[in-house]
């Protein structure tokens, strides 16, 4: 009797549709003439009225990811129960209206695929899933994402390099691309040089869309800057322009290419500093840290985990799930004011296990991680358990910043001192403080001049003029440090 009811449960729970939800997802033929095989993403949202657009890991939404082989114009590619799902199958999604978007990841170069130029999508159309298993939902792709244009004026130009050390890296035509702001007397003025600040986006940003907006560090005290603007984007995410195993020489492909490259084109002084927030601020550090002659100073505001000790909250060198704590609770990956919980680590890696590439912990993966020897993708957190694959850590510790300052402060010393500003809030929402708290505990322990602060705020709000003031200010110090040693 006891078998038979479990037998009666388990048809009660399946069988009220035995037959899966399905979309036909196709392409035109006056799109791409070759046939296509790769991924192929759906994505749903009640409220976002253009789903492929989401910030991944910030809106969490229905996705669902096939691979698909030498498809053709036309040709249907089914996405089913079968295809890889967040947050769960096409069939168990709460019912209601959606809209709904399908992209043909090309994958040419840009970072997210809802809006790599390049990819092709279908329109927003608006889908009612009702209990109805057996309607079938059909969308064209009929559309290519255009390239973002770029807005040159007389004073914010384009400056794109072809890089030999990526292309090589990757087989094909790869090229660092920036925007470069000039002071307003620059063609005025032509027998002046200028010192350069690096301004590095975080993740997400674009340097066509987001540059010379701020103004901030255009001066340094009475000295007029020569401002560049990078985005780091590359297919996996953000470079970080960091040497990658992944991602490639970034970070070489910067300093002896771009550089190079800038100097040859615009009158700079050989003065560069950094500035970045965010990943954009693990940038400036990386940087400052492993080319420390180049750079002559950086400031890092909100830097990505400085110190492994705390990424997103645990301590991955100790911790066996980046999903649960100790007693089974959900962590947060995504806070409010450092404290209150609004993204489950769980549900932002499982949406990035969806959309497999371009997203913000799959980039973390692509610089710090590699390669097996069967040339398979070493990532930190296994799918779907959280666990984290101790394989992973060896390849981590090479970017955990306090184990790269502790293990070679002496030889960095007399190029670093005085180098470096780290300045966060004390409620960041991705806790990136915690791991800044346990950087300044060991630079304190060597005497190291390096500088914190910590002001009031979260990871955007902490931005405020007094904040920005006293950066500038820590970056102007350095210039007239570079300015009196290099007479």
């Amino acid at each position: 009797m006891k078998k038979i009811y479990i037998l009666n449960i388990l048809f009660l729970i399946l069988g009220f549709h035995s037959n899966a939800q399905i979309f036909e997802v196709s392409f035109t033929s006056r799109l791409i003439k070759e046939d296509f095989s790769g991924n192929v993403l759906l994505y749903l949202s009640k409220e976002n009225k253009s789903p492929k657009d989401i910030f991944v890991g910030l809106e969490l939404t229905p996705v669902y990811r096939v691979v698909v082989k030498n498809l053709k114009a036309n040709e249907i590619a089914i996405f089913k129960d079968d295809a890889v799902s967040y947050p769960v199958e096409l069939s168990n999604i709460e019912r209601g209206e959606y809209y709904v978007q399908a992209v043909f990841d090309l994958n040419l170069g840009g970072a997210n695929i809802g809006a790599s130029s390049g990819n092709l999508y279908s329109a927003p159309i608006k889908v009612n899933l009702t209990k109805d298993f057996d309607e079938v939902f059909k969308i064209e792709a009929n559309k290519v994402i255009e390239p973002i244009k770029f807005n040159e004026t007389e004073y914010l130009k384009e400056l794109s390099v072809k890089s030999k050390l990526l292309s090589e890296f990757h087989k094909k035509d790869v090229f660092v691309n920036a925007a470069v702001s000039l002071p307003k007397e620059y063609h005025d003025q032509p027998d002046k040089n200028y010192p350069v600040i690096f301004s590095v986006f975080g993740f997400g940003a674009n340097y066509k869309l987001h540059s010379g907006y701020d103004k901030f560090l255009e001066q340094l005290g009475e000295q007029p800057t020569i401002v560049v603007y990078l985005d780091g984007n590359c297919p996996e995410g953000h470079s970080t322009y960091a040497n990658s195993d992944v991602n490639g020489p970034w970070g070489d492909a910067l300093v002896k290419e771009f550089i190079p490259a800038l100097n040859e084109k615009y009158r700079t002084n050989s003065a560069f500093l950094l500035h970045g927030h965010s990943s954009g601020g693990w940038t400036s550090l990386w940087l400052q840290i492993n080319y420390p002659k180049t750079f002559a100073g950086a400031w890092a505001s909100a830097p990505d985990q400085v110190d492994f000790r705390n990424y997103q909250n645990k301590n991955i060198y100790e911790t066996n799930n980046m999903f649960y704590d100790q007693e089974g609770n959900l962590l947060a990956d995504v806070t409010i004011a450092g404290r209150f919980p609004v993204i489950s680590a769980k549900d932002f890696y499982k949406t990035e296990n969806v959309i497999y590439r371009g997203s913000q912990l799959h980039s973390f993966d692509a610089v710090f991680g590699g390669y097996d020897k069967d040339k398979n993708r070493i990532r930190l957190v296994n799918i779907p358990s959280g666990e984290i694959n101790k394989k992973a850590l060896p390849l981590w510790k090479r970017y955990d910043l306090s184990i790269l300052l502790r293990k070679n402060w002496s030889d960095l010393k007399e190029n670093l001192d005085g180098k470096i500003r780290i300045s966060v809030g004390t409620s960041d929402n991705f806790h990136l403080h915690h791991a800044v708290k346990l950087l300044d505990e060991e630079m304190n322990k060597l005497n190291a001049n390096i500088e914190f602060e910590y002001y009031p705020g979260d990871h955007f709000t902490v931005f405020t003029e007094e904040y920005k003031k006293d950066g500038v200010k820590f970056l102007a110090q350095c210039y007239e440090n570079w300015l009196n040693k290099n007479k």
